[in-house]
């Protein structure tokens, strides 16, 4: 597989949802694709050894999109070279009472990565600008003071918001954390396609919601917020990617890749070096193994 400039996908200050792209094949064939895929995972695997064992950086990897986009079938097949140690994922649902008795931020500040690891957010937090944007009346679960209807929840307080997810995400850059986000950009189109093939295949049912229709009614709405959030919180040390979803190799190739290039950038993150007492006394270690025999 050809190295893929990852820049294309980098959202900037200019960055307009409706110019974007949702499918690309590279000009390959599944099957080439697909041997691309594993050669990537396979490098990428093996570098997670390194950082894991460097232990300085954690990594987390956001992941949003409409549903159907194809989330849980990445994550399965980017990762599935990974020693089951060093990543860890996370998918977030409908807050619980516990978590919506803390501030929105509670539930995914507790799950995040320990240095040396990957973290993997299904969803994210990101949910709080996306789904609640949507729904306002969601915001009304959180109690917030000032807060009394859903006429308090204006534009100022979704930049205040935005805001603090910026500052959250700084913070936790400063402190050693590489963030890489993702949108996974579907056509309507095809989610109509996956969504029926849901209804079709009797295997795939349990994963069908009359839910799913309903939040699709509401696309182009859905489609303003995900271009808000992503131009305002798209910073240098927590870039947003934006991804063609319609066709799932490609968009795994391209979300490895870009996790690939980024990370090899950082020349620091390598094996830790033996102390020079214990290089200088290898040979007799291994004479001292040998000698069990």
């Amino acid at each position: 597989m050809d190295r893929i400039d990852i820049e294309k996908y980098r959202a900037n200050d200019n960055f307009n949802l409706r110019q974007v792209e949702t499918y690309e094949d590279f000009g390959k064939s599944n099957k080439k694709l697909k041997k691309g895929l594993a050669v990537i995972r396979k490098e990428l695997g093996e570098f997670q050894d390194i950082v894991y064992a460097h232990g300085k950086y954690s990594i987390l990897v956001c992941l949003q999109g409409m549903d159907t986009a194809g989330k849980d079938s990445l994550i399965r097949e980017v990762f599935k070279d990974f020693n089951v140690s060093g990543v860890e994922v996370h998918s977030f649902k409908v807050p619980t009472e516990l978590e919506l008795s803390h501030n929105y931020l509670w539930r995914h500040y507790i799950v995040l990565p320990a240095k040396g690891k990957f973290g993997v957010f299904n969803r994210t937090h990101y949910e709080n600008v996306l789904v609640t944007r949507v729904h306002p009346e969601y915001i009304l679960n959180e109690h917030i003071p000032g807060i009394h209807t859903v006429a308090d929840v204006d534009q100022n307080f979704w930049d205040k918001r935005f805001e603090q997810i910026n500052q959250f995400e700084q913070h936790l850059a400063e402190n050693g954390t590489l963030i890489y986000k993702f949108f996974l950009n579907l056509s309507k189109e095809e989610q109509r396609q996956r969504l029926l093939r849901r209804l079709a295949f009797k295997e795939k049912h349990w994963k069908f919601s009359p839910g799913d229709l309903k939040e699709r009614a509401l696309w182009d709405t859905y489609q303003k917020c995900y271009e808000e959030a992503i131009v305002k919180t798209s910073k240098d040390y927590a870039p947003w990617f934006v991804v063609p979803a319609d066709n799932k190799k490609a968009t795994r190739i391209i979300i490895a890749s870009i996790l690939l290039q980024s990370l090899k950038k950082y020349k620091d993150i390598k094996e830790p070096m033996l102390s020079e007492k214990i290089m200088s006394n290898l040979d007799n270690y291994e004479q001292q193994l040998q000698g069990e025999k």
